[in-house]
């Protein structure tokens, strides 16, 4: 099959095999796969409209015992810097989010083995309780299996607690790359490829609504980039639990791996992960583009390579920020680079339900 005829078969609505994926990957212009991506985008949105949130990253320790060596965040138990906060200490923090405006929390932190279920339990309580404006999406899939681990309860049984407190979407951290023949060298320790799926295949059956997510610029080959999609794919196909699919790239600084891969995946990489996503993602609604982890200006021209969503405001972010790269926005700033690429901004919540759509001001 030529690229040509690829091209015909996926604008006509035909899933890419595994195979038809990796010959797209490695054969097709950029600008191609970009303009493939942004018609099947206005297919799925067809509103000239990029969403964002609200949104703030904070982390409740960085106590972590799996030692993925594409992390600059964590510390083991007993060294110097390591800090677990009270469920006081955090809901203080989630309040003054919410004086703020911001909606939605993604709270995550390192695998702590000495916190017990019931930390977690009061977390998700407290903020749905004390802190209705905001919007818990809370742990990833590796907090979540280390909860059942210390905890004695089946996975079905911490994400039905979980979701009794309150807890109603989960964030997709952890997957990195759903390749094992990778997991094995990057993440040894944090399990296998089905563990991450597992979390969400439960989670989607309980009626938790996540996001999916994808880092490369590592170890990965391309068949790994299409191994994971292929699977989030698979998965999606059966609860629809997935909201949206965001990939960044790895940003080496102050790891184990930066020895290995010293710099940073290149723009193009980038715009190529949007768009190949965009096309192979056949089953889920939103591509996510991230001013914050490849930079504002690289964000917005993935908003023409497929991506319909811009990320959130991120208040506070702490495991970019370890690995000494930081970018910064306001609300403001946000809505102006939407509009500046060329779209309305719509302010959403975390399940893509619209607050508030911010027309751009066209020329006369």
């Amino acid at each position: 099959m030529t690229l040509a005829e690829l091209y015909r078969d996926i604008r006509g609505g035909r899933r890419l095999t595994p195979e038809e994926g990796l010959f797209l990957l490695r054969n097709a212009q950029l600008l191609d796969l970009g303009d493939l991506a942004n018609e099947i985008r206005f297919r799925k949105n067809p509103e000239s409209a990029v969403t964002f949130v609200l949104d703030s990253n904070p982390n409740y320790t960085n106590v972590c015992t799996i030692d993925c060596i594409f992390c600059a965040f964590y510390r083991h138990p007993g060294e110097e810097g390591v800090y677990t906060h009270t469920v006081d200490e955090m809901i203080a923090k989630f309040k003054d989010s919410a004086a703020k405006g911001i909606t939605t929390i993604l709270l995550q932190g390192g695998v702590n083995p000495d916190l017990p279920f019931d930390y977690y339990l009061e977390m998700v309580s407290r903020t749905v309780k004390e802190v209705p404006e905001i919007h818990p999406h809370f742990f990833s899939t590796s907090e979540i299996l280390e909860m059942a681990r210390v905890s004695g309860l089946s996975l079905t049984e911490v994400l039905s607690r979980l979701w009794e407190a309150g807890l109603r979407s989960i964030p997709g951290g952890g997957a990195e790359i759903l390749s094992d023949r990778v997991k094995k060298k990057i993440s040894s320790k944090k399990g296998t490829s089905e563990d991450w799926l597992g979390v969400m295949r439960e989670a989607h059956r309980l009626g938790y609504r996540t996001t999916a997510t994808m880092m490369y610029g590592h170890l990965e080959k391309d068949e790994d980039i299409v191994e994971h999609l292929e699977s989030v794919r698979r998965l999606q196909d059966e609860h629809r639990g997935f909201t949206a699919f965001i990939p960044w790239s790895f940003k080496p600084g102050n790891t184990p791996l930066e020895k290995i891969i010293p710099t940073y995946a290149t723009p193009k990489r980038y715009l190529e992960m949007i768009a190949f996503s965009r096309i192979y993602l056949d089953n889920v609604d939103h591509i996510q583009a991230s001013w914050f982890s490849e930079g504002k200006k690289t964000g917005q021209i993935a908003l023409h390579f497929g991506a319909d969503d811009f990320g959130g405001t991120l208040l506070e972010e702490n495991v970019h920020a370890a690995a000494n790269f930081v970018n910064k926005t306001n609300t403001e700033e946000c809505i102006s680079l939407i509009h500046d690429s060329g779209f309305d901004a719509a302010q959403r919540g975390t399940l893509y339900d619209i607050k508030r759509v911010i027309p751009r001001i066209k020329a006369a």
